[in-house]
């Protein structure tokens, strides 16, 4: 447990540092999709690094991209957030979403709709984090996150056929 809570303050700090740093910069919606990005990218290169190191001597070959999104949302998911996604849905044609209903990221937060607005800044890092994790398997994608209702949070996942 103490290692969640580390994890969970050093993202908040990961947060606060980035958006903080730029801070100095005038035209504020820039900053907003800088921050985003960046946090976006870490993230990325975290998920790519777990597949890596983590998974890729132990894991199955995978047939179809819901086997691939199967794996993220059980074992990926769980040795991050001790936990499984709680729901997974797709089209069948490339799109899926995955439904936190407790997103540990987000927990810290009151629940309500106060804090939406903040809550993107938050989600960031995760979104790359997901993308990147594909990414090393084999799918690239477009991942977003969407908070309706803190700490829920779905991330919608569309894979790019190449």
């Amino acid at each position: 447990m103490a290692d969640d809570a580390l994890f969970e303050f050093l993202h908040m700090e990961i947060v606060a540092h980035v958006y903080k740093e730029q801070a100095t910069r005038e035209d504020i919606d820039k900053e907003r999709v800088t921050c985003v990005s960046t946090l976006e990218l870490m993230g990325f290169r975290v998920g790519q690094g777990l597949i890596e190191r983590r998974f890729t001597k132990d894991c199955p070959t995978f047939k179809e991209d819901l086997d691939i999104m199967k794996f993220l949302c059980k074992d990926l998911w769980s040795t991050i957030f001790r936990k499984q996604i709680d729901n997974l849905r797709t089209n069948h044609q490339g799109t899926y979403v995955l439904q936190d209903n407790k997103f540990a990221l987000l927990t810290q937060f009151s629940t309500g709709k106060q804090y939406l607005e903040e809550a993107p800044k938050y989600l960031a890092f995760s979104c790359g984090l997901i993308r990147g994790a594909l990414s090393n398997l084999g799918l690239e994608s477009v991942v977003t996150a969407e908070v309706s209702l803190m700490p829920s949070c779905k991330f919608q996942v569309v894979i790019q056929k190449l």
